[in-house]
């Protein structure tokens, strides 16, 4: 009589397969929550940079100083007064035409357009802005430069930007 071998698993291999299998699974599945539960941060981060960069591209495109009171020579720079009164600033954004102006400018609560209306989805952020005295800059010639600071806040964190405005 010959005595055949079974060749399957014992209920004592099985136990010890599914323990590792279910540690090493749940391993997996902590990891991939982690990552799933902070991949919104670049998207908030990468859309409050979007909004600083409009926000800075909105003023540097303003004049250096107001049209209104500013001496035009063309070809050279405009000529701007020595001092800045409050009277100088338009009463509201979509009537500022020069990067004083925008100086001191806040929000709080959310991002609105030049009209003062939110803009949906970007209720989250407030923007500040800071306009810095005139800096002369030689090299070849003297060119004025105001430098203006966009500042992007949310929940997580803030950037900021800063740009410069010439007078030429």
């Amino acid at each position: 009589m010959t005595r055949r071998t079974s060749g399957g698993f014992t209920l004592i291999e099985v136990i010890i397969f599914i323990v590792v299998v279910s540690a090493g699974l749940v391993g997996i599945l902590l990891v991939s929550n982690t990552v799933v539960r902070s991949s919104a941060d670049p998207m908030v981060q990468k859309q409050a940079v979007a909004v600083a960069e409009s926000m800075l591209e909105e003023i540097l495109l303003k004049e250096y100083c107001d049209p209104d009171t500013a001496t035009l020579a063309p070809p050279a720079a405009p000529v701007c007064p020595a001092s800045r009164i409050a009277a100088d600033q338009e009463a509201t954004r979509n009537l500022w035409d020069d990067v004083d102006d925008y100086n001191s400018f806040a929000t709080a609560g959310g991002v609105t357009d030049v009209t003062g209306a939110a803009v949906p989805g970007l209720g989250g952020y407030n923007v500040s802005v800071a306009v810095g005295s005139p800096a002369p800059v030689t090299g070849g010639g003297t060119v004025n430069l105001k430098a203006v600071t966009v500042t992007v806040g949310w929940n997580g964190g803030n950037v900021v930007l800063v740009g410069y405005r010439g007078n030429y």
